[in-house]
């Protein structure tokens, strides 16, 4: 405890050198404030100014899809090799221990299901609650062009208020309806619109043609979604493509948990997007961790 013995006038002012101030690394966030940039940082490898997140929120209108019957069986093994775990607060709440020391992106949207209009969505969790779970970003689909659009981009926007005044990142996630083009014209147009909103992350999915351009044309960061399960070698293909034209990380779930080796999968998406490698060298390294951990 401090008192008022042997108190010294300090000497050491570096008068010098001037003080100097670091420039956040990720794109689109210099002006955000300190609490903010500390839970992208919580994200975002400083290091690389990219992620790993694993997703494994689609029970939240799925159900216990394939690969999600048993999270404590199939997914908890897998939370040390990923940078970030994407979940609802029910299952954050009842299967993640937390001690998990891993940042959290927690689903804040939902009240719709595979058996109804995917489109209908509500913001459905308080920042509040948020707060209260101590995650790192809260996330919600936008469904441009679909029946229920305006309603998707309200819930951004309530979202976007709320993270702004206690420091919470928000990650809009660019949905697809089935009668949706996948394109890039698409995916710029939905993906601008949320960050145009104040969307601090958007995660949406890789087109083979002109994904540069999408990239480009989003000031703030973009993760690519899985989507549905590929062969490994085409999963880590598209990684590869996808951080090289500009992503800033890979948030992945079925291509994750329903591959036949899930952790030699999670190392060879870490070797993509953290070292660098490309995606033959990312498979050789998969199927080396596959058939020697079995």
């Amino acid at each position: 405890m401090a008192d008022l013995d042997d108190i010294r006038d300090g000497k050491d002012f570096g008068l010098d050198t001037p003080q100097t101030h670091q420039a956040f690394y990720l794109k689109g966030s210099g002006a955000l404030d300190w609490g903010m940039q500390s839970r992208l940082a919580n994200i975002f490898n400083p290091q690389t100014g990219k992620t790993i997140m694993l997703a494994f929120d689609h029970g939240y209108f799925q159900g216990p899809t394939t690969g999600l019957e048993r999270i404590d069986l199939s997914i908890a093994p897998l939370f040390e090799y990923t940078d970030v775990l994407m979940c609802t607060r029910g299952i954050l709440r009842s299967i993640v221990p937390p001690s998990v020391r891993k940042p959290i992106a927690l689903r804040a949207s939902g009240a719709n299901s595979i058996l109804t209009e995917l489109s209908n969505e509500a913001v459905a969790v308080s920042i509040e609650d948020a707060l209260r779970l101590n995650v790192s970003a809260m996330a919600a689909q936008v469904y441009i062009g679909s029946q229920y659009e305006h309603q998707s981009i309200k819930n951004i926007i309530q979202l976007v208020d709320q993270g702004t005044r206690y420091g919470m990142p928000i990650m809009a996630v660019t949905g697809v309806g089935k009668d949706m083009a996948r394109d890039q014209r698409y995916f710029s147009l939905s993906t601008r619109i949320a960050a145009e909103m104040g969307a601090h992350i958007i995660k949406t999915y890789y087109v083979d043609k002109g994904f540069e351009r999408i990239t480009a044309g989003c000031p703030v960061p973009i993760v690519i979604a899985g989507g549905k399960k590929l062969p490994e070698h085409e999963a880590l293909e598209m990684c590869y493509k996808a951080i090289d034209q500009g992503a800033s990380g890979v948030d992945m779930g079925r291509n994750i948990f329903q591959s036949d080796a899930p952790i030699a999968m999670l190392k060879a998406v870490n070797a993509i997007v953290h070292r660098g490698e490309n995606a033959e060298q990312a498979y050789q390294l998969y199927l080396h961790e596959k058939n020697n951990h079995r």
